[in-house]
C-alpha cells in the first residue's frame, strides 16, 4: 500500500564548501536565510521563499569518509554538484517505512528522531530510481522552531533573519526529473505504487498511464512528458518527467544535456511560483541573476503573438525579459495561459536552474512552448547558415 506524502517541506542540494549557490540564490532570487548548522563536516544552511525552502549542504574538502551525511538527509558522494532530495512530510514515518519496505524501497537511513527546545520530529530516508535522488520522509507533530531540530537560527535575535514567509516567490509549483529515454514509465509507477502520487493527463493525446505525451516539435526533435500530482489532500508539488526524443542534428536539448554533464538521471529543475512574473523576473536580472534569453524567432511566430495578444500581455516586454507564454488547451472562459522563464544552470555544469512561473488558470507546463521553442531554435540554425562566414 502506497505512503501518501503531505506537503513539501524542502528541496537539498550538495555542493562542495565554498561554490556560490547560497550565496546567489540569497542576492539573485530573493531567498533568505532562516536556519544553520555546522557539525560532521557540513555546512547546512536552510533558505526560504514563501513556502518554497532550499537547504544547501556544503561538504568540508577533505571530509571524504566521514562516516555519517548531512542531518536530514544523505551524502549522494555525486561527482558534480547536485540537487538530490526532496523532504516530504508524512504522518507517521515509522509507519510509512514498514510499508516502503514491504514494497521493496530501499531505506538509506531509519526512523529516528530529532529533538530540541521547540519540539521533536521523526525522519527517515528512502532512495528513489531517479538516480541520486532520495526522499526524506518527515513527522513534524507539533514543532513550532524556524526550521527543524539541530538547527540554530540564522543571525542574531531580533536582527530580523529567518522572521516571517515572505520573498519573491509564494511555492515551489512543480519539479522536473530528467529521464533516460525508456524509463519513465517506471518511475511513474514507482511514485504511483510507494508515494501515492497521481497521473495528471496533459490533454487527450495524453491518454496512456504510462507513456505520458510526445511532443514532437520540429523535424526531428521532442520531449515526452508526464506528469504526476499529489495524493488527495496533500499540498506537495507536482512531478514533471522529462525524456528527450530524439533531437536536431548536431544540437542537445535540456534533457539530453543534463544527463551528460550531470552523469546520471535526477532532478534538472524546481518551478517557483510568483504572482507577477514581469516583477520578478526583473528583480532577477536586476540582482545579477541569469535568465535564458530564447531565440529572436519565438516571438516572431504568427501563432504565438496572437496568443500574447490575445492574453493582453505585452509582447516587447516579454521579449526583453525573455518570458516564454503558453495558452492551455483546456476548455475554459476566457484566456488561460502560463507564463514562464528559466535561469541559466547554477553550477558551472548544464545541470540544475530553476524555473520561474506565474499561471493565469493554465494547469500545462508549458508544453506549446516546447515546440515553439524547437521550431525557433530551427529557424535560427537555419539562418546562422545561411550568414556568409
Amino acid at each position: 500500500m502506497a505512503v501518501p506524502v503531505g506537503r513539501l517541506c524542502h528541496i537539498s542540494l550538495h555542493v562542495p564548501r565554498g561554490q556560490p549557490l547560497a550565496r546567489d540564490l540569497q542576492r539573485c532570487f530573493g531567498f533568505r536565510p532562516v536556519a544553520v548548522r555546522e557539525a560532521g563536516g557540513w555546512r547546512q544552511l536552510a533558505l526560504r521563499s514563501g513556502d518554497a525552502v532550499f537547504l544547501v549542504n556544503e561538504s568540508a574538502p577533505g571530509s571524504g569518509g566521514r562516516p555519517r551525511g548531512p542531518l536530514y538527509d544523505v551524502d549522494p558522494a555525486h561527482a558534480v554538484p547536485t540537487a538530490s532530495n526532496v523532504c516530504f512530510e508524512v504522518a507517521d514515518v515509522r509507519g510509512a517505512v514498514g510499508a516502503l519496505r514491504e514494497l521493496g524501497c530501499p531505506v538509506a537511513v531509519p526512523p529516528q528522531a530529532v529533538a530540541d527546545a521547540q519540539g521533536t520530529v521523526t525522519y527517515a530516508v528512502v532512495h528513489s530510481p531517479v538516480g541520486n535522488l532520495s526522499h526524506t520522509l518527515l513527522e513534524r507533530g507539533t514543532y513550532r522552531g524556524p526550521f527543524l531540530p539541530g538547527f540554530q537560527e540564522y543571525g542574531r535575535p531580533g536582527d530580523g533573519h529567518g522572521q516571517g514567509h515572505s520573498g519573491w516567490f509564494s511555492h515551489v509549483d512543480h519539479v522536473a526529473l530528467a529521464c533516460p529515454r525508456g524509463r519513465s514509465a517506471a518511475w511513474l509507477r514507482w511514485y504511483q505504487e510507494c508515494l501515492g502520487f497521481r497521473r495528471f493527463t496533459l490533454g487527450p493525446a495524453d491518454d496512456h498511464p504510462e507513456q505520458g505525451l510526445e511532443i514532437r516539435a520540429g523535424r526531428t526533435g521532442g520531449l515526452r512528458l508526464a506528469v504526476l500530482q499529489a495524493p488527495p489532500g496533500s499540498a506537495a508539488p507536482m512531478l514533471v518527467l522529462s525524456e528527450s526524443l530524439s533531437s536536431l542534428r548536431g544540437a542537445q536539448d535540456q534533457v539530453e544535456l543534463f544527463l551528460a554533464q550531470h552523469g546520471a538521471p535526477g532532478l534538472q529543475h524546481v518551478a517557483l511560483y510568483t504572482g507577477d512574473i514581469l516583477t520578478t523576473a526583473r528583480r532577477v536580472t536586476e540582482a545579477g541573476g541569469r535568465l535564458v534569453a530564447p531565440p529572436a524567432t519565438y516571438y516572431q511566430q504568427a501563432r504565438k503573438v496572437d496568443q500574447i495578444s490575445e492574453a493582453g500581455q505585452e509582447l516587447g516586454k516579454l521579449a526583453e525579459l525573455g518570458i516564454l507564454l503558453d495558452r492551455d488547451g483546456r476548455q475554459s472562459e476566457g484566456p488561460s495561459y502560463l507564463l514562464q522563464v528559466f535561469s541559466k544552470p547554477l553550477f558551472n555544469q548544464e545541470t540544475f536552474f530553476l524555473e520561474l512561473i506565474q499561471r493565469e488558470g493554465a494547469t500545462g507546463f508549458g508544453q506549446g512552448n516546447i515546440q515553439a521553442l524547437w521550431e525557433a531554435l530551427e529557424e535560427h540554425m537555419a539562418a546562422s547558415q545561411r550568414e556568409p562566414r
